[in-house]
């Protein structure tokens, strides 16, 4: 089995055949692993961790949303946030005619803030408005849905960038430490060891269960 974490760029999309007329760029342009293919998605104008695999059996593992993996991301945004607005991304926001599942949210400041390189194209600026970082983890992956959140309560999305992706429950996780941008690097024997505990795990968990571990979060 080969696996992969790649960190993807801006301007990238998630998959290795160009789109026809698109000015975006694919993952062949940065890796020529054969027979490997992304486990789940990020948007081409967002940043971050993607796990690549060539094992159906563990794709299919973490993109089925009756298992429920929190993904995290790290989210700048116009504007700071007050205690109403982030109360309303955790506790699950209508978009799109249907309510989102209940999210974890941090405002980041001081030391938490993430320590990235400017964006490649940078992001635009406002000087009379101040922009902040947020962490937000879902478990969920509708349409844009972070973007189509943090825009709800006023928060315009600036910049997203997937951080981690948690496999049991926060047990053990698979992130970005010391993966640059626009790099890829098989994943470690530990790494590898978390994926076949969870690929040995046990079966879904009913609505009811998972109902309760998401008011939980």
């Amino acid at each position: 089995m080969t696996t992969l974490l790649f960190n993807k760029p801006y301007g990238v999309l998630s998959q290795f055949t160009p789109e026809a007329a698109s000015r975006w760029r694919c993952l062949a342009e940065f890796i020529n692993v054969p027979e490997v293919y992304a486990a789940g998605r990020l948007d081409a104008d967002s940043e971050g961790l993607l796990l690549l695999t060539d094992q159906g059996r563990l794709q299919q593992r973490l993109t089925d949303p009756r298992f429920g993996h929190w993904r995290s991301y790290w989210v700048q945004v116009e504007g700071q946030p007050d205690d109403a607005q982030l109360n309303r991304l955790r506790e699950g926001i209508e978009i799109q005619r249907k309510r989102t599942m209940p999210a974890r949210v941090r405002w980041l400041q001081g030391e938490e803030m993430p320590d990235l390189p400017e964006r490649d194209p940078p992001i635009r600026v406002r000087a009379t408005i101040p922009t902040s970082w947020l962490e937000l983890s879902l478990r969920e992956g509708r349409n844009r849905q972070v973007r189509r959140m943090t825009a709800a309560v006023g928060l315009p999305t600036l910049r997203l960038v997937r951080c981690r992706i948690d496999l049991m429950d926060g047990k053990a996780e698979l992130d970005l430490k010391d993966l640059p941008a626009g790099r890829w690097r098989p994943v470690t024997n530990a790494e590898q060891g978390r994926l076949n505990r969870l690929l040995s795990s046990s079966r879904p968990r009913s609505r009811m269960a998972r109902r309760g571990a998401d008011r939980r979060g």
